[in-house]
């Protein structure tokens, strides 16, 4: 199947879901979110331009058009609103259910009751509707006219079924794949104590073939019933350690032929999981340059457009996701980069508009960037507009980057006049919004010697990746292998000072370069767990913003893993951005290396102290620390060890279950003492809320100190968790880790 076809098979499924969300709206009791219906119809746009399906496109432009002017009240959801607006969508849906077989037309009857809405006084055309479309009156001259025949050619190749799977399924076979591959490990396991249960009986068949001989050569001559006896028992018992090793050997072949099986069936399935998860980016982005010429064409303009990096593979819903926010990206370019063939001339361009699509991923993110060489950001155009919105105040002034930040916002345009490509100011909003969806950002830059940039930077998820396994602070971490440049180990004594920091001297290319040394488990607030005096385990790492020495203490394995998205919880989102399995139930933090780097930037100055030996302090003795009991119930694993992780590193002892249930049980057997419960609200059996009620209704735990942390915020369940009787209540999206010991420290 061709990247034409893959793209009309994607944009079946995606239609259909902007045409239902459309009509739920309109049929829906209440008033009607025109953000959401305004966009959906924005977007649908953009998706039939991408496809190269004119009539649709201009459909949809004049929807969009409809629902902006309802929503600005210059026209109201009348009936006749209303019947055009469906007519509209049920021709759409029957133009694209029959462009797979070649014989697709749009009837005119759709455009001209939304142009009788549009504008009631105008002439009624009869004229077909491939040219009603270019030749429509100059209330509606901003729809663009079709660039190609509207019946499309047939195809020799039998249209593809497309499936439609919630992406939680697919994401849910992905993780059941990995975790079968995961816990494979432990059958090499069986099958080297069966080696070694042969081996045993192996050595105990010569042991006794040794001592008959010895039995033997004792008793000639002299022979006694219990010589013979114990000559007769030591052969019965040599005879069965034959047979136990004999079928030990078998067992332990059988076991490795299975073994081996089940891995390649294993191996398989997270293939075959993958391909439904991981896709090029070309299988959405492909028809993205072609829909940006089309529009220069269309606006009698000339446009060189690139891509590169396309065969990279990424989540594919991330990419669905990301698929409008980029057409819109490139429509901007387009729009505000444009400049007459005089003026690219006189400034040393080529004639042509150059944007170029780059899609890259470094470490454990994914950076797509837009770049075009037109004229660069107006930010004087900006910063009137912003004034002009009152988002910038009297006499305030802003940095580039603060002005660069603005179009963001919406409703937010520097264009004068509304057209097919820009103007309504929806565009770069759509792109922010998002952007923070899928926990990225995105930024506008101006490019050197001209132009602007765009780029999106995202986190990886749902991927297999190569990391690197780290330890240090008594927990492990894992490192894009790919910003890994070497592995070493560094002597105590080697290291010096520059600015109150610890460097290394490196030998690299022939050269020596020095680079600041980071221990881990300082930077994660942890400390080290390395002997004193021992040589340092250190990763050279390399980040798009610097390169350090990272000091660990231990460097652990390389492995392939499904990189996980980040747990809602952490002392720093730019720091974490993911998670991985190792082994059965182990989850360990993926780090980013920009964020490492950042954080050995704030670090300040930093001595290097030898560790004082058995935990004692400057003066040999032992401080005393109160060791307050923590449980901690949570139904996530990832995040149930990563709270015991930052809560043990604070010297407290923890303990956890797995849902309120679990908890309430413990805590009335009373297996130990506990000074202070943090519970998650949403958990199997019983629920955070039902577990404060409870232990509030008994005399024993009514004063127990209760914190409950989940990522409902709502005022609603705040209040809530609080009337129950909980001491606080964290959410989890804004959390912080030195909130939570700050917390319990008061409430201890």
């Amino acid at each position: 199947m061709d990247i034409r076809q893959q793209l009309l098979a994607a944009f079946e499924i995606e239609h259909r879901e902007h045409l239902d969300a459309i009509r739920a709206a309109l049929a829906a009791e209440g008033p009607v979110d025109w953000h959401d219906v305004f966009r959906r119809a924005h977007s649908l746009k953009g998706a039939a331009r991408a496809v190269d399906l004119p009539p649709v496109e201009a459909v949809s432009h004049q929807l969009e058009t409809l629902f902006e002017r309802i929503s600005a009240g210059q026209r109201p959801l009348d009936r006749a609103a209303r019947a055009a607006t469906h007519l509209a969508l049920d021709r759409i849906e029957a133009y694209v259910a029959a462009s797979a077989s070649g014989q697709a037309r749009m009837p005119e009857d759709a455009l001209a009751a939304l142009n009788a809405c549009l504008d009631p006084d105008a002439p009624r055309d009869s004229t077909p509707a491939a040219v009603s479309m270019a030749s429509a009156p100059a209330a509606t001259a901003s729809v663009p006219p079709p660039s190609v025949p509207t019946t499309a050619e047939p195809s020799n190749e039998p249209a593809q079924a497309v499936l439609r799977i919630p992406a939680a399924a697919v994401e849910s076979l992905s993780r059941a794949s990995h975790g079968l591959w995961a816990v494979l490990p432990g059958q090499g396991t069986i099958s080297e104590r069966i080696a070694r249960l042969s081996a045993n009986a192996i050595a105990l068949r010569r042991r006794t073939e040794t001592a008959r001989r010895v039995t033997d050569t004792s008793s000639v001559g002299a022979e006694t019933s219990e010589t013979a006896a114990l000559r007769q028992a030591l052969a019965e018992i040599e005879t069965g350690l034959a047979a136990l090793s004999r079928e030990a050997a078998d067992l332990a072949q059988g076991h490795k032929a299975v073994v081996l099986s089940v891995e390649t069936a294993a191996r398989r399935l997270r293939e075959e999981s993958e391909r439904l998860a991981l896709v090029p980016a070309e299988t959405v982005f492909g028809g993205l340059a072609r829909a940006v010429r089309d529009m220069a064409r269309a606006d009698g303009q000339e446009v060189d457009v690139t891509t590169r990096g396309l065969d990279v593979p990424v989540d594919r819903a991330m990419l669905q996701a990301l698929k409008d926010p980029v057409l819109h990206a490139l429509r901007n370019a387009l729009s505000h980069g444009a400049e007459s063939p005089e003026i690219r001339q006189r400034h040393g361009k080529p004639a042509s508009l150059s944007i170029t699509l780059t899609v890259e991923a470094q470490g454990s993110r994914l950076v797509l960037g837009i770049h075009d060489d037109g004229r660069g950001p107006d930010l004087t155009a900006i910063e009137a507009t912003g004034r002009e919105r009152g988002l910038i105040a009297p006499g305030e002034s802003l940095e580039e980057e603060a002005l660069l930040a603005l179009p963001f916002e919406p409703g937010f345009s520097t264009a004068e006049a509304v057209d097919a490509l820009s103007g309504r100011g929806m565009g770069l909003s759509v792109v922010a919004e998002v952007a923070r969806s899928l926990h990225g950002q995105v930024q506008l830059a101006r490019r050197q010697p001209y132009g602007t940039s765009l780029i999106f930077t995202l986190p990886l998820s749902a991927a297999r990746r190569p990391v690197l396994i780290v330890a240090a602070g008594g927990n492990r971490f894992a490192l894009p292998s790919g910003a890994a440049e070497a592995l070493m180990r560094l002597e105590p004594a080697s290291l010096s000072t520059v600015a109150g920091r610890p460097v290394a001297q490196v030998a690299e290319g022939g050269e020596t370069v020095t680079l600041f040394v980071a221990e881990l488990g300082d930077l994660l607030g942890l400390g080290s767990g390395r002997a004193e005096g021992a040589t340092i385990p250190a990763v050279r790492l390399r980040g798009t913003r610097g390169r350090c020495l990272l000091a660990v203490d231990r460097l652990e394995d390389v492995r392939t893993l499904l990189v996980l998205p980040a747990p809602p919880i952490g002392s720093d989102p730019a720091l974490v951005t993911g998670t991985v399995i190792l082994g059965t139930d182990t989850p360990a933090l993926v780090l980013d290396p920009d964020g490492l780097i950042d954080r050995l930037g704030r670090a300040g100055p930093r001595a290097v102290r030898p560790r004082p030996k058995g935990g004692e302090d400057g003066n040999g003795t032992i401080p005393e620390k109160r060791r307050s009991t923590i449980l901690v119930v949570d139904d996530s694993i990832t995040t149930r060890t990563l709270e015991k992780s930052i809560l043990e590193a604070a010297g407290y002892r923890v303990i956890v279950c797995v849902d309120g249930q679990e908890a309430l049980d413990r805590l009335r057997a009373r297996i130990e003492p506990v000074d202070l419960v943090v519970a998650d609200v949403e958990m199997p059996r019983l629920t955070g809320f039902g577990l404060v009620e409870a232990l509030r209704a008994e005399e024993d735990f009514a004063r127990l100190p209760i914190v409950l942390m989940t990522s409902r915020g709502d005022e609603e369940d705040v209040a809530r968790g609080l009337e129950l009787g909980a001491d606080a209540y964290l959410t989890k999206q804004k959390f912080d880790q030195r909130e939570l010991l700050d917390t319990i420290g008061q409430l201890l």
